[in-house]
């Protein structure tokens, strides 16, 4: 395979690309510490244009301070296809969605997308709880490998 470069997507190639939910990396800034990188599964609306991450906390985990915190955070998630690779790179903050807070829009958006379960704990589950959270991107863009017929 020959690096021909990478492009732009474009919104339709962006949202095709993250329809069907898969996989990325969340990474929190905090402030003079190195960012607080972690693997998760996700769902996309595409109606709405919000991902949706169901993040797991054990008693010890470091990440509820990294998610508690008022952190700008990145989300990147990338694959390789038939055509080439493709990444998206989305900024903002990450809102928690609790029941209580759900309206029937949300609890909506949420049935449609298909969030991975992945049990990958080495403890059971009654110590472990899980929470849902919302990323309404300020940033997003995509790109992709540039073929030698672009």
């Amino acid at each position: 395979m020959t690096d021909a470069g990478a492009v732009e997507m474009d919104a339709e190639e962006r949202t095709e690309f993250l329809a069907h939910g898969g996989t990325g990396v969340l990474s929190f800034a905090r402030g003079d510490e190195s960012p607080f990188s972690l693997p998760v599964s996700y769902g996309y609306d595409e109606t709405e244009g919000h991902f949706y991450f169901r993040l797991a906390f054990g008693p010890d985990a470091g990440k509820r301070d990294a998610v508690s915190e008022d952190a700008s955070m990145t989300f990147v998630t990338y694959d390789d296809t038939d055509e080439g690779w493709r990444s998206v790179v989305a900024e903002g903050e990450l809102e928690e969605i609790s029941e209580e807070s759900l309206d029937s829009s949300v609890g909506e958006s949420m049935r449609q997308v298909e969030i991975l379960l992945v049990d990958v704990f080495e403890r059971t589950p009654r110590e472990t709880t899980f929470r849902f959270f919302r990323l309404d991107p300020d940033e997003i863009a995509g790109r992709k490998e540039a073929t030698g017929d672009y």
